[in-house]
């Protein structure tokens, strides 16, 4: 099994790239992610890899970390995620984003990547939930609001609505993050999404 290559970048694709590795050209696919955290055609790179081996093919996928390659993997745990989803979810969402999204259980985030339904964004979130890596790979925020909401019974819907909506104001997810648990610790415990946006608000003009 091939864990880790490095060598020179030779050539790149939509979603692959080829590194020359002593005069032997490996072609591995990667995430939009990876390819773009890579250096220029000819200059030398290093990818940790997951070897998928079926009967009738052996394909390489590449990461530019390892804990990315571990979420790869963890995915592929779930049912109806397969290599394609795996990579795609993880094109659109870095580890840590992830990671996050399964802690809030923010389906709608995870659906963004392309060929994600609802189904199976509810099952990823749902399925690694006691799986996913410790809050140690989530933004301290975003860890921050999930402790908080579990101490409310109605706060972690409204949490998770809440940071959703100023993320689409335009703050930034670990700034929302923030704000947002600062509201829910100032809150009663069945303070609806409207009260935890609008003194996370107050907090953010801070």
């Amino acid at each position: 099994m091939i864990g880790k290559l490095k060598g020179l970048i030779d050539s790149y694709g939509d979603d692959w790239v080829i590194i020359d590795v002593g005069g032997v050209g490996y072609h591995v696919q990667c995430s939009s992610k990876t390819l773009s955290a890579l250096p220029a055609k000819g200059e030398a790179a290093a990818v940790a890899i997951e070897t998928y081996v079926r009967e009738d093919q052996i394909r390489l996928f590449g990461f530019a970390s390892d804990h990315e390659r571990d979420w790869f993997r963890l995915l592929l745990n779930v049912q109806g995620v397969g290599t394609k989803v795996a990579l795609a979810i993880l094109s659109t969402l870095s580890p840590n984003e992830v990671a996050s999204a399964i802690a809030l259980q923010d389906k709608a985030s995870v659906a963004r990547a392309p060929g994600v339904g609802p189904k199976v964004a509810q099952r990823i979130v749902t399925e690694l939930k006691d799986k996913a890596p410790v809050f140690a790979s989530v933004d301290p925020a975003l860890a921050e609001i999930h402790g908080a909401a579990g101490e409310a019974a109605a706060a972690p819907s409204a949490a998770r609505d809440a940071l959703s909506a100023l993320v689409n104001l335009g703050y930034a997810q670990a700034q929302a993050g923030g704000a947002v648990s600062a509201a829910l610790r100032s809150l009663d415990e069945d303070a609806g999404t409207e009260d935890v946006i609008r003194v996370a608000l107050r907090e953010l003009a801070r």
